[in-house]
């Protein structure tokens, strides 16, 4: 089923995460990355994250979260499989709460994405960012928390539904 991609002019400012551990709203660069907002936008809208895991947490680095396999191998955006990288120098991993995209490379986002919980240089350059958190930030902390094994959270850290704010 090939679903219609909204139109460029569609610019919703914030996404909020309802989630097991609380609410987390995000405000999306659209100015700098209008392909990777538009996809994260129209997958919440389409309800595509909803009741998908953080599969990969990380204290002290990111939580990660997006692919309906739970594995951290799946998932696919908007356009297709993949798309395309939006790096700009503008834009760097400088603290907790940016929004970027996970990826196995150049030029391969689908519908995984990662919220830093510190600064992560290493990641400019290579990671499309998108967004911050701009309400919620305890929640990701407390998430970044949590009991893992090998990554993983011992205990599922859901995403319930994602809300997309018009305005």
């Amino acid at each position: 089923v090939k679903m219609s991609i909204p139109p460029d002019s569609w610019q919703p400012p914030t996404v909020v995460l309802e989630t097991s551990v609380g609410n987390i709203s995000i405000e999306l660069y659209w100015k700098h990355a209008p392909k990777t907002c538009k996809n994260f936008a129209e997958l919440a809208r389409r309800g595509y994250y909803n009741d998908l895991i953080f599969h990969r947490i990380i204290k002290n680095f990111m939580i990660q979260g997006g692919d309906p396999t739970g594995t951290g191998r799946g998932g696919a955006s908007i356009y297709g499989a993949s798309f395309s990288d939006e790096i700009t120098p503008e834009l760097k991993h400088v603290g907790a709460g940016i929004l970027s995209m996970a990826n196995s490379g150049p030029n391969t986002n689908g519908s995984q994405f990662f919220i830093t919980l510190a600064p992560t240089a290493w990641l400019d350059g290579k990671h499309t960012i998108f967004g911050r958190v701009s309400s919620g930030m305890s929640v990701v902390r407390r998430m970044g928390l949590v009991e893992t094994v090998n990554d993983r959270p011992s205990q599922p850290v859901k995403i319930h539904r994602t809300k997309v704010l018009e305005s």
